[in-house]
């Protein structure tokens, strides 16, 4: 890519997007460059600055992990059997190995204990293990990055990661009954859990207020108010209150709710060397996951990829070793100037660091390789999808949104009027940077007028 030498002022109509926002330029780093990287820069404002990306970070992970691991990739989660199987018995253990399938969702396992059962077992007399050694444990608590202990964004990762350690509640209104009923999915054993709760009159603003939910206790949860009936059906998912119990719950209770019997118990444990699997569960492919990874900017999902990386190369799942994984790939493709700092792959830290010019360089290097069609797939298109659906931009773009408390920005490819492919990178780190993104749109329509 060509140095950038000279800073053109930003748009007339950028500048005074970011006036009305309260956001100094000097807080803003921008750069727009040809996608072929032939020309120089037609916008450059701070590009060496080494700023927060919040999400926009995921484009590293993503790309490096497409190259590194190949866009057909997938996760296996084997399945073992320590014991013999007569007339649908299982006498001994069942085990689980999770390997970090960043999209072990409840219907994926539904359709694992189904294979299960497709192997003659109804009932197991001995144990059903969990083996979770494959990811070292990431110590987190889901509150300690913004209070939000109930947002799913904010679980940790995990080898055997069931449905992101979230419950999902689906409420649907009843009027004879004058009740809503309630069904949760996936079924947690030994969580009491209302079926149903009052319904309430009044228009449908914060019901999740009005249902005065309390989630603290593992064991139960409960709610003190009513769900309006003016909401319809809602679907309201919640990060459960103790993560590190939660896959032994969701697969005891799965496993009890299609028709399984167990005399032992559902704990945690290692698979014996001597086992080999009887089936393997596959995870949809590298490309499908990375398409949530980038569309939905879903943060859980982006740290199991991150962790696969040494997974994959050193045999075990570390931040420490992804970190190096990662580093290796940049350098050998860019050299070891303005090498990004990853933190945990996802974006979601407050120590995350890169530059616009890194950001574009890696764009730029994308747009050549022949894997660029998977990753510009994965983006999210101007008010069309993903995190930039609700997007007031009239031009059409991918982009990587990234946004945290003082963060706003994107990075991605706009299409202009003549034909060319720009990159763009724009980040804002500020008290008011959420108040940017009319300046960002302003900035993604100057750029798609090709000026």
């Amino acid at each position: 890519m060509t140095s950038a030498l000279a800073q053109p002022p930003l748009p007339p109509e950028v500048s005074a997007a970011l006036a009305r926002a309260k956001v100094p330029q000097d807080a803003l780093s921008v750069l727009v460059v040809d996608a072929d990287g032939k020309s120089a820069p037609r916008l450059s404002l701070r590009p060496q600055a080494q700023v927060n990306p919040a999400s926009v970070m995921k484009l590293v992970t993503t790309f490096a992990a497409l190259e590194t691991l190949g866009p057909a990739f997938v996760w296996t989660t084997p399945v073992y059997l320590e014991g013999a199987v007569r007339e649908g018995t299982l006498y001994g253990n069942l085990y689980i190995k999770g390997q970090g399938d960043p999209k072990l969702v409840m219907e994926r396992l539904w359709l694992l204990l189904r294979r299960v059962q497709g192997l003659g077992i109804r009932h197991i007399t001995g144990d059903v293990v969990l083996d979770r050694s494959a990811f070292e444990t990431v110590a987190q608590d889901p509150g300690d990055f913004d209070g939000e202990r109930l947002r799913p964004y904010n679980a940790s990762p995990d080898a055997l990661l069931l449905n992101y350690k979230s419950l999902v509640m689906t409420f649907t209104p009843d009027a004879l009954a004058k009740a809503a009923r309630v069904s949760y999915d996936p079924p947690l054993a030994g969580v009491l859990l209302p079926a149903s709760v009052p319904l309430g009159e009044g228009i449908c603003n914060d019901y999740r207020a009005t249902l005065k939910a309390d989630f603290s206790d593992p064991n139960r949860i409960a709610f003190a108010g009513r769900y309006p009936t003016s909401c319809g059906e809602r679907v309201w998912p919640v990060a459960y209150a103790d993560p590190a119990s939660f896959p032994v719950r969701a697969v005891a209770g799965m496993w009890h709710e299609i028709g399984g019997l167990l005399d032992g118990a559902v704990r945690e444990g290692k698979v014996p060397a001597t086992l080999q699997p009887v089936f393997e569960m596959n995870s949809p492919t590298l490309v499908e996951v990375i398409r949530d990874i980038n569309k939905y900017s879903n943060n859980v999902m982006a740290q199991q990829l991150f962790l696969t990386l040494s997974l994959q190369q050193k045999g075990v799942g570390t931040v420490t070793g992804s970190h190096e994984v990662v580093q290796a790939w940049w350098r050998e493709r860019f050299g070891a100037d303005d090498a990004p700092t990853l933190d945990n792959g996802s974006g979601l830290s407050r120590n995350g660091r890169i530059s616009a010019h890194a950001l574009a360089r890696l764009l730029q290097y994308a747009w050549r390789s022949p894997l660029m069609s998977e990753l510009m797939s994965s983006l999210p298109v101007t008010g069309v999808d993903g995190t930039l659906k609700r997007s007031k931009a009239q031009a059409s773009a991918h982009l990587k949104t990234g946004s945290l408390r003082d963060v706003t920005g994107v990075a991605g490819y706009v299409h202009a009027a003549s034909g060319k492919r720009y990159v763009l990178v724009a980040i804002a780190n500020h008290p008011n940077a959420n108040a940017v993104r009319p300046a960002i749109d302003a900035l993604i329509e100057w750029v798609a007028r090709d000026n």
